[in-house]
């Protein structure tokens, strides 16, 4: 028991110096006219193009996936090691994005309690009035914003799965009649790929949307 309190308290510590280091970062970009507004917008940009990114990766070995599945001679393990090869750029590029979101979360977070802090001070009932319900929309959007992204980091994992036991598999069994046998794992991965796609356009069009409301 005493072990469990002792990590709890090392949790909180370490979340209590992780929020004096984000709010020194927004301090000193505020001291230089740059707000967490503007902070939130660039790392929703920065999101936008890692999922593009993200994008480009997961087509990229899925079209080295098919050119494997379609092999009719050559040199096999050179294609297999560029399938390989895009698995890790994919690997990277999900990582990449699940970071990119983390900080979007992060400093929205700080946004909206300096925000609602800064409602407080405002002694105007129609200003203060005013300035709540544009807190509540934008709230309300990025939490819409925030799901769609976070559904695409989750919809990425399973492909990624799916692409790392193919690739260890053939690792192990790298031979004509092994990848013959691949191609319903191929159409089942081609088919996960299309709908993350789809998910990462929508995900993206509603950053755009959110980037004018915030903007506006």
């Amino acid at each position: 028991m005493m072990r469990f309190f002792a990590i709890l308290m090392m949790v909180s510590l370490l979340a209590s110096c992780q929020s004096v280091v984000d709010n020194a970062y927004y301090g000193m970009w505020e001291k230089l006219g740059v707000e967490k507004r503007d902070i939130l917008v660039d790392r929703v940009e920065d999101a936008q193009r890692s999922q593009k990114d993200a994008q480009e990766q997961f087509s990229s070995a899925l079209e080295e996936f098919s050119a494997l599945i379609n092999f009719d001679g050559g040199e096999l393990e050179a294609v297999y090691n560029e399938l390989s090869d895009k698995y890790d750029a994919s690997q990277s590029s999900a990582e990449d994005l699940t970071k990119r979101i983390d900080d979007v979360e992060n400093v929205a977070q700080a946004l909206f309690e300096e925000w609602e802090q800064e409602i407080e001070l405002i002694s105007n009932a129609k200003l203060k009035r005013n300035s709540k319900n544009k807190l509540a929309d934008t709230k309300r959007k990025y939490a819409s914003l925030l799901r769609s992204m976070r559904k695409v980091e989750a919809s990425m994992q399973p492909v990624l799965i799916a692409l790392r036991d193919n690739v260890l598999a053939l690792k192990h069994n790298l031979n004509a009649n092994a990848i013959g046998a691949l191609q319903g794992e191929f159409n089942d991965i081609k088919q996960d790929v299309a709908s993350l796609i789809t998910e990462m356009n929508a995900a993206i069009k509603q950053s755009d949307e959110f980037i004018k409301e915030i903007n506006g």
